[in-house]
């Protein structure tokens, strides 16, 4: 078994990565990993938190709203913000970072970007 080269992407501050697929693809694993407990923001915890059950389907539009909320606050401080999400409702978590971002950046000058990196 050979080793594999260690692959370091370099993430600005303020970013939007935005970690997307299937239950149990790894998403929430690469996120303890790789970014702080209060970079994350996940949408299994923002259902938890408005229906007391993360695996609440029905409570998808209201934990998105929150998650967005979060997400759009923290990117408007200029802080690195990572959203763990299932594929349900992630193009409007994107359309929504997309604009947080944008938003921040033009005020802040191209001192910033933007990453996405997306879990298979």
């Amino acid at each position: 078994m050979t080793d594999r080269p260690v692959r370091r992407l370099a993430v600005p501050d303020l970013s939007l990565v935005v970690l997307v697929g299937t239950t149990g693809a790894g998403k929430s694993s690469f996120a303890r990993k790789h970014f702080l407990p209060t970079q994350v923001v996940s949408s299994d915890v923002c259902r938890g938190l408005v229906a007391d059950d993360e695996n609440d389907q029905s409570a998808s539009p209201d934990a998105f709203d929150v998650l967005h909320y979060i997400a759009g606050k923290r990117l408007a401080a200029g802080r690195l913000t990572v959203v763990d999400a299932t594929s349900l409702m992630i193009g409007r978590v994107q359309a929504s970072g997309e604009a947080s971002v944008g938003r921040v950046v033009r005020g802040m000058g191209a001192r910033s970007g933007a990453v996405g990196i997306a879990a298979a």
